[in-house]
This record gives C-alpha cells, sequence and structure tokens, in this order.
C-alpha cells in the first residue's frame, strides 16, 4: 500500500489512546504514520489530551471521528469502548501517563481509556511520557512490573529534554519507534 492510499476494510484497526501530556502532540504524528502503513486508526483521548491537541486533529489524521467520552450518545447501546475494542488488533497507548498506568495497573475503570484498556482484548502497547522524577517513583515502577507481568508491552521511554525543563529519563519515543514496533506487532510492513 503506498503512503496516498486509503486503508481498505482488511485493514489491521489499532486503538490508539491518547493520554493527557504534553508529549500528546507526537500521537499526532504517530496516527498518520499507522494511517500511511494502511492501519485503521481509531483513536480515544483523555479529557486532558484535549488540552493539549484537538480531537479534529486525530480525525483528520486518521479519517474516523475520535472518542472523547466514556458516555456518548451517539454511540449507544455499546458505548465507545465496547465499539473501538471490537476487532482491535492492537492498542497503543501513547502518551502512557502516570496517571493511565496506576489505572490499567490496579484495574480501575474511571475514564474512556482505561475502560477501553481492560474491554481491549488485543495486545496492549504502552508509550510512558512522564518526568524523571515520576518515571522513577517506587510506586510507578511497581505499576510497570504489574503491567509487564500482565503481558502489556513497552516502548521507551528514552532520555532527553522532558518539558519540565530537564533532561532525564521520561521522554516519549519518538513516533517512529513506536510506529515500527506497533507494525511488528500486527505484523505489518
Amino acid at each position: 500500500m503506498t503512503a496516498t492510499s486509503a486503508p481498505t476494510s482488511s485493514a489491521a484497526r489499532v486503538i490508539l489512546a491518547v493520554g493527557g501530556g504534553i508529549a500528546a502532540y507526537k500521537s499526532a504524528a504517530l496516527c498518520s504514520r499507522l494511517a500511511q502503513a494502511g492501519c485503521e486508526v481509531r483513536v480515544a483521548m483523555s479529557k486532558a489530551a484535549t488540552e493539549f491537541v484537538g480531537p479534529a486533529t486525530f480525525a483528520a489524521l486518521s479519517g474516523h471521528p475520535v472518542a472523547t467520552d466514556s458516555f456518548a450518545p451517539d454511540r449507544w447501546p455499546l458505548g465507545p469502548h465496547i465499539e473501538l475494542a471490537d476487532g482491535a488488533r492492537l492498542m497503543i497507548v501513547a502518551p502512557a501517563t502516570a496517571q493511565l498506568i496506576g489505572q490499567f495497573a490496579h484495574g480501575l475503570a474511571g475514564d474512556l481509556i482505561a475502560t477501553l484498556y481492560l474491554q481491549a482484548e488485543c495486545p496492549v502497547l504502552l508509550a510512558p511520557a512522564m518526568s524523571g522524577v515520576m518515571w522513577e517513583k517506587a510506586a510507578v515502577r511497581r505499576n510497570i512490573d504489574r503491567l509487564r507481568d500482565d503481558g502489556c508491552q513497552f516502548v521507551g521511554p528514552d532520555q532527553g529534554w522532558l518539558s519540565c525543563r530537564r533532561s532525564g529519563a521520561g521522554r516519549m519515543s519518538e513516533p517512529e519507534q513506536i510506529a515500527a514496533q506497533a507494525l511488528a506487532m500486527i505484523h505489518v510492513d
């Protein structure tokens, strides 16, 4: 498939869950790369993520409406978490914030993305993004270990300049790196 051709109905469905952090801007490029690779990208955004990048950006890049709320009247009777998870081959969470990682590790369904995680029957790829101090917290490390034990895969985080105006671990991996790992997981060249 060329970069300009539209995905077909047999395209691999990928859920891109965008958490609320400044790294959300990188997720727009990730969405574009996945779509160009022929994936059917369905986007869910946390409320906080919409403060960094608008849903219209992801709708334009994915070619599909963006889910931002667990209770969307246009998605009844099933709800967005069920509709988005149905038939998905991979769920990517980028940025995977400490909040989302904690909710996932403890099975909490307090928002759309956490509920979607619990509903997903496909592999999950997490791209953490947070300050270096947060990344090194014992509680976050325990949650990461639990999610690894649960079968989640991780890409990053990387070392680099962080939005807290420091350099260190916690920088979300680049979109190309996340896309390469995601496509390998669903066996798309």
